[in-house]
């Protein structure tokens, strides 16, 4: 049980996410890999869910105090900068994509706000979000199980 509760806190780790918990899950625990995967899936999505919710409920309190809106407001215009071309140009499997390539400052996180910014209606923020989250735990297992042999295939030896 704790094996699966630090799979879960990891990816509530905000640039962690499953980037992390699925290698800690395979190489950490004695959970099978189908059971990391779902796991990690899993907690990634509710958490998508979770923050879209507190978004869209909640943040207009915080905003209220001048010091955390000055820090929201340039976050969002950084984050609208880099989302927009993404979406103005794939729509919703262009916030899919930008949640589901495993890069620093992608992920749940970052994607919800960018949804919540740019209006995304929340089933469609939902949808992207499991499609993107499927995306990124398929790329980050294969990676994490191929091993060395993706090195090998990458890299020429001299």
């Amino acid at each position: 049980m704790n094996d699966i509760l630090t799979i879960i806190g990891i990816t509530f780790i905000p640039f962690l996410e499953l980037r992390a918990s699925i290698p800690y899950g395979l190489f950490q625990t004695d959970l099978s890999a189908l059971s990391v995967f779902s796991i990690a899936v899993i907690s990634n999505i509710l958490l998508g869910v979770i923050l879209y919710w507190f978004l869209n409920n909640l943040v207009h309190i915080f905003l209220r105090n001048e010091f955390i809106n000055k820090i929201y407001q340039r976050k969002v215009i950084k984050l609208q900068q880099h989302i927009q071309k993404y979406v103005t140009r794939y729509g919703l499997l262009g916030l899919a994509i930008f949640i589901g390539v495993p890069l620093p400052g992608s992920g749940v996180y970052s994607a919800a706000l960018g949804a919540y910014v740019l209006g995304f209606k929340f089933k469609d923020y939902l949808l992207a979000t499991i499609l993107g989250v499927l995306i990124a735990g398929i790329i980050v297992m294969l990676v994490s199980t191929a091993g060395n042999s993706t090195w090998d295939f990458l890299i020429k030896v001299i």
